[in-house]
């Protein structure tokens, strides 16, 4: 995550952001208009340096607030913390309260956040009549930091059930340790397991490298550097990925809903579609479906989704995405795996650290300054 302060103090360089994506196009965009959507950003709230969300019960939004609280947003405003758990994380460097989630029954909460050493934690909570009962927490699962940036930390259940962990290489720059192409450690990994499944999870048997001795299982994807915000297309169930790079390229990778997992996306032998200082491309590898180079204003790609909801019907079908030091709404339209356009929405929603997909299929954009916008037709 990459948070820096452009006005007010908001803590340090957080390198983080990332998530940029696309999809497959399906039938409903088909015959879609081909210019870019009219949009409008409504401010519909403001939160305390918003780094998270995610689509709640009863069509609220919840709001994860990077030093450790977590907010309701209803139609009467946004809530007191209905979770604080500002004693158990620090803001510095990356860290923090980084993603939250709920399962598809809304069931179980779960948060991915730092600790006070720096370690990845994902903790989890039953939820009863909408509400978080704190006594039921439990860890699920936890990987050290060797730095304090590139921890990735969203968080998401997929279409089959599951939950998806992004991890980011472990941080410093230019990925020191290796971690991207080494399939023994969960950094710089996209990872899957069932959380109902044992104790404190289970490996779903149909992850690609359960089988190999040399590779941990929970991997689902690799060769990812700080992979800070993924989503599935609620349409298709096309996976994307926004990663943030290193110093020239950022991208956005894409699977179908059909993979069986074990892409190879290329970090840190690839930035993008190049060689990184020298480096060879990896056989299997993936490239990403989407890049854009630092010549702009760009410097860390915030990945978003593909908008499914109702309010604008030309955008429908597009993945919508920004990133946090330009600050454009964009979106692309993918086909087959394709990008066939481009668009720039003509709307700034300031540094734009995440996205959040609301139980309508109704897009908000976060500002780590504290706005919280509803996308909406012009």
């Amino acid at each position: 995550m990459k948070v820096r302060t452009r006005s007010s103090a908001i803590i340090g360089t957080i390198c983080l952001i990332a998530s940029l994506a696309l999809t497959t196009a399906s039938a409903d965009e088909s015959t879609a208009p081909r210019q870019a959507a009219k949009v409008a950003l409504t401010k519909v709230a403001t939160a305390k340096n918003p780094t998270a969300g995610a689509a709640g019960p009863g069509g609220t939004v919840w709001l994860a607030e990077r030093a450790g609280t977590v907010r309701v947003l209803d139609r009467r405003g946004l809530s007191e913390p209905v979770l604080d758990i500002s004693a158990e994380t620090t803001t510095d460097g990356e860290r923090g309260l980084l993603g939250i989630a709920f399962d598809k029954k809304f069931a179980h909460f779960y948060i991915s956040f730092t600790n006070l050493e720096g370690t990845s934690t994902v903790d989890e909570f039953a939820v009863r009549h909408g509400k978080i009962r704190p006594e039921t927490r439990r860890t699920v699962i936890t990987q050290t930091q060797p730095y304090s940036n590139h921890n990735g930390g969203d968080i998401k259940f997929g279409p089959d059930g599951y939950l998806y962990i992004a991890l980011g290489d472990g941080g410093s720059g230019g990925d020191p340790h290796g971690n991207g192409q080494n399939l023994d450690t969960l950094l710089g990994k996209l990872l899957r397991i069932d959380p109902h499944g044992g104790k404190p999870y289970a490996i779903p048997r149909d992850n690609p490298f359960v089988d190999d001795p040399k590779a941990r299982d929970e991997i689902w994807a690799y060769g990812l550097r700080n992979p800070w915000r993924f989503s599935f297309d609620a349409g298709t169930g096309d996976l994307l990925i926004g990663d943030v790079g290193q110093s020239a390229w950022e991208e956005i990778d894409w699977a179908p809903a059909s993979s069986d997992g074990g892409e190879n996306y290329g970090w840190s032998q690839m930035e993008g579609n190049h060689p990184f200082r020298e480096g060879t491309e990896p056989a299997n590898h993936v490239p990403p479906v989407h890049e854009y180079d630092r010549t702009g204003l760009g410097c860390s790609v915030t990945g978003g989704f593909v908008y499914r909801g109702k309010a604008v019907p030309a955008l429908r079908g597009q993945y919508v995405y920004s990133d946090y030091c330009d600050g454009t709404i964009r979106s692309l339209r993918i086909e087959d795996g394709k990008v066939t356009g481009t668009h720039d929405l003509g709307v700034n929603g300031g540094e734009v650290i995440s996205f959040v997909q609301g139980g309508n299929r109704e897009l908000y954009a976060l500002d780590i300054g504290g706005s919280v916008y509803r996308i909406d037709r012009a």
